[in-house]
């Protein structure tokens, strides 16, 4: 069975003092059950290091080393205390152009490095209403998630770009639908593909993370701005652990 994760992407925000959200949510959340990960600045991951909430990060280079000025490679964020690393997020491919097969490359550096990769895949409002989502999630799981993947270093995060920060929602059957032409794709092409975590991520608030939580084949969530404040992002784990 897939294991149930509320993952926190607190992009580029954050400082020391934020961390005392994190030491409010281990104090609130001890459940086996379900798993939480925060990825703060790479700043900020050495200094999780003490928590029993595990870290990650929120991008990587493709190489281990070299002259990449600004750049962290996957090994420097494992040596740091992360366990898992954000690949292919929108704002990565529509900021800095990423693409899929570049997203892979990150992919296959995260697995070199002993992390897990959470693959973001998505549509934009325009593909979404040319009735193209289901043929852009196709290609960006075909390009994007490389062969060597596996339920246990690969979660794949579908977060519709047109959701992100907006407040808006997609409707539960749209949701649904994606999440279950995912796993439809993961299970021909993977044998352990029934096994792989999806995770929404689109404007996941406590307001309306259980009937989330309740639509077939997700099973958790990556939360953007509401991962920042423990009053916050607490509801949506407590969801998530009651679902």
């Amino acid at each position: 069975m897939p294991r149930k994760l509320a993952a926190g992407n607190w992009k580029m925000n954050g400082l020391a003092a934020s961390l005392d959200a994190l030491h409010t949510l281990a104090d609130r959340h001890v459940d086996a059950s379900v798993d939480v990960l925060i990825c703060p600045p790479a700043t900020l991951i050495s200094a999780c290091m003490n928590l029993p909430i595990s870290v990650g990060g929120q991008d990587c280079h493709a190489n281990a080393s070299g002259a990449h000025t600004g750049d962290i490679s996957a090994e420097m964020l494992a040596d740091a205390g992360a366990k898992a690393v954000l690949t292919g997020h929108s704002e990565r491919r529509a900021d800095h152009g990423e693409t899929d097969a570049q997203v892979a490359a990150k992919s296959l550096a995260a697995y070199r490095a002993g992390l897990r990769a959470i693959i973001c895949i998505g549509e934009t409002l325009g593909q979404r209403d040319a009735g193209t989502t289901l043929d852009i999630i196709d290609g960006q799981l075909a390009g994007s998630v490389p062969d060597t993947a596996t339920a246990t270093n690969t979660v794949i995060a579908y977060e519709p770009v047109w959701a992100i920060g907006t407040g808006k929602v997609p409707t539960l059957d749209q949701i649904a639908e994606v999440h279950a032409h995912i796993r439809m794709r993961l299970e021909t092409r993977f044998a352990d593909g029934s096994d792989f975590t999806l995770l929404y991520g689109g404007s996941v608030k406590g307001s309306n993370a259980a009937e989330i939580f309740a639509v077939p084949h997700v099973n958790g969530a990556l939360v953007g701005g509401a991962s920042l404040k423990a009053d916050d992002f607490s509801p949506i784990i407590a969801a998530l652990e009651n679902a």
